[in-house]
């Protein structure tokens, strides 16, 4: 399994970024897709999820309403749409997969990316 995130970037507050995560290497819709985040000295925190349908997704309280995420299973990529973003939203962000369980938790995950930095200036 490898997953590979782009998209990463320098944006002013209240700017836009659109994360990608390219799947291979396995069957990319049978899998949930979830994506975290880790800022230096934080622990890592859930940023979004979707399910393998793309019928159900899941945010995280500090990003719900500003990011949409979204999965293309033709392509094997699932994206992070991200809108008004802020200063608190600097991290290095990561594409993950799981089979099953609570979509939040980053140990549920067996499979991640190597990261992308986003950082936010104020």
């Amino acid at each position: 399994v490898q997953l590979q995130a782009s998209g990463g970037g320098l944006v002013q507050s209240g700017g836009s970024l659109r994360l990608s995560c390219l799947a291979s290497g396995y069957t990319f819709s049978s899998y949930i897709m979830g994506w975290f985040r880790q800022a230096p000295g934080k622990e890592r925190e859930f940023v979004a999820a979707i399910t393998t349908t793309g019928a159900k997704t899941y945010y995280g309280s500090s990003v719900s309403g500003r990011f949409t995420i979204s999965r293309d299973n033709a392509k094997n990529t699932v994206a992070l749409q991200m809108n008004s973003l802020k200063p608190d939203d600097t991290a290095v962000y990561y594409c993950a997969a799981m089979m099953r369980g609570d979509v939040s938790h980053p140990r549920e995950y067996a499979d991640w990316g190597q990261g992308t930095q986003v950082t936010v200036s104020s």
